[in-house]
């Protein structure tokens, strides 16, 4: 008998399958296909303080081995979410879950973290400064220790919840970015996010996405963000969430062995809406297979 559990920031989950922020609605909709409640956790839908709509479309164009988005983090603002996608998310799901928190603005991280931390479901908050597909904020967080340390620290004096920054791997410097969140106050590290790229229709003869560019994530990204969070493990004391082109049990291992407590799975869920419960029924094969007994003793094993 094998033990999938594993402890993030203080809190232990079932398993380290969460579905990624923006690849998974805010879960109810996936209560509709199978019983959600076998997930670790599930990371819902970036929030921000008002509503968004997001990008103009075409938001999504395909690549070899994934996908091109610019969604442009479409939600319907923090009040809604507490209001009418929470309660829902409650009714189908009895597990604590991660509030995906984006913003233009110092003000509008903390303020959303403020709204949200009463709520009893939410464990931790994955505060997202690497998104690639907004102007004027999102991403531009992510890539200065500077500014990612502000951020950091700034919602840090609101919640005394768990914090888990989401970083950009678009940076020349991953590791000093990690350690300026660290040194802000963050709980854990959450990577990595889309990397920027972009795709041209050859017979328009202009870009495919009205935003030009998009986050590219798959399966071909995988190897970038192995290597981002073996990286990171090495540089500072807290946990890592990983995640960028899983689609694998065996892709899990290969996280968890590079200093990864838990793994987020996001492009797969749009391909295969069952993706994230066929990777954790795998899981026990897998790890027997490898004669793994305890996931959490895996844990940045390939060191």
């Amino acid at each position: 008998m094998v033990n999938t559990k594993v402890t993030l920031c203080g809190v232990e989950i079932d398993n380290p399958i969460i579905p990624a922020s923006g690849t998974f609605g805010f879960g109810y909709e996936f209560a509709e296909l199978y019983d959600i409640n076998v997930l670790g956790s599930l990371s819902f839908k970036g929030t921000t303080l008002e509503p968004r709509f997001g990008n103009p479309t075409p938001r999504i164009a395909e690549c070899p081995e994934g996908m091109l988005n610019a969604v442009g983090l479409q939600n319907p603002g923090v009040d809604k979410v507490k209001e009418c996608e929470l309660p829902k998310l409650r009714e189908v799901f009895h597990k604590p879950v991660m509030a995906n928190v984006s913003g233009f603005s110092e003000y509008e991280y903390v303020t959303t973290v403020e709204k949200l931390d009463s709520e009893p479901d939410i464990a931790w908050f994955e505060v997202n400064i690497s998104c690639p597909n907004v102007h004027g904020g999102g991403m531009s967080f992510g890539t200065s220790c500077q500014s990612a340390e502000a951020i950091t620290r700034a919602v840090r004096r609101v919640t005394k919840k768990p914090l888990i920054i989401k970083l950009s791997p678009n940076v020349t410097d991953i590791v000093s970015i990690a350690k300026a969140c660290e040194a802000g106050g963050a709980d854990g590290i959450s990577l990595i996010n889309t990397l920027l790229g972009m795709r041209i229709d050859l017979k328009k003869r202009r870009p495919i996405l009205a935003n030009t560019t998009g986050g590219y994530s798959g399966p071909a990204v995988l190897p970038v963000a192995v290597r981002m969070v073996y990286q990171v493990y090495d540089a500072v004391k807290i946990p890592l969430v990983g995640m960028g082109g899983v689609s694998r049990a065996e892709d899990v291992i290969e996280f968890m062995l590079a200093g990864a407590t838990a793994v987020e799975v996001g492009a797969a869920n749009l391909v295969d809406p069952f993706a994230s419960k066929k990777i954790i029924d795998e899981l026990p094969l897998v790890m027997e297979k490898y004669g793994i007994k305890n996931l959490s003793e895996i844990i940045g094993g390939a060191h």
